[in-house]
């Protein structure tokens, strides 16, 4: 029977939410993922940086887009012992300067992809997936990677409707 891996990285602290801050204890992304968890069987990981970037919004930014210029590869504080059980990945995280943080290029640069789908779903205030699905194509060779789903992080609460639609669309519910 073909199996589920939801694999997110997502971010609490402060976050922008359409052209204000607010302090957040869990972030959008992980609000969504389990929305996802409640409509399918699947297993979660949650893709977590050994050192975190810092809970200012601002300073958090800058941290990242520093990553992403130096094509940097965040140590992770654990990864799965293999991914050989999952036909299927949905892939979560916050769109950062266009694309997804460097830390969910560590996950996918960690595991063979190839004959596995994954799911690209991407949290954002208004610039969407970015380049995402494009770069997990590069990091992810041999996968086929679909069509993702954009989802505005202020909305994540109420994001169940568009999920189940993405999820149904892909063969998961």
């Amino acid at each position: 029977m073909a199996k589920t891996l939801i694999a997110f990285f997502s971010r609490a602290d402060e976050n922008y939410f359409g052209g204000a801050m607010r302090y957040v204890k869990v972030g959008n992304t992980k609000i969504v993922c389990d929305i996802i968890a409640g409509l399918i069987p699947a297993d979660s990981f949650e893709i977590e940086m050994k050192n975190p970037y810092s809970p200012v919004y601002m300073t958090c930014i800058e941290q990242a887009k520093k990553d992403l210029r130096e094509k940097a590869r965040p140590e992770l504080v654990r990864m799965p012992e293999d991914l050989d059980g999952y036909d299927t990945v949905v892939l979560a995280y916050p769109n950062y300067w266009g694309t997804m943080p460097m830390a969910v290029v560590t996950f996918l640069e960690h595991f063979d992809f190839t004959g596995k789908t994954i799911l690209p779903l991407c949290t954002n205030e208004g610039s969407g997936m970015g380049a995402s699905e494009r770069d997990i194509r590069k990091y992810a060779p041999g996968a086929t990677v679909q069509n993702g789903l954009s989802i505005i992080g202020s909305d994540a609460a109420n994001s169940a409707p568009a999920l189940r639609r993405w999820l149904s669309t892909n063969g998961l519910l």
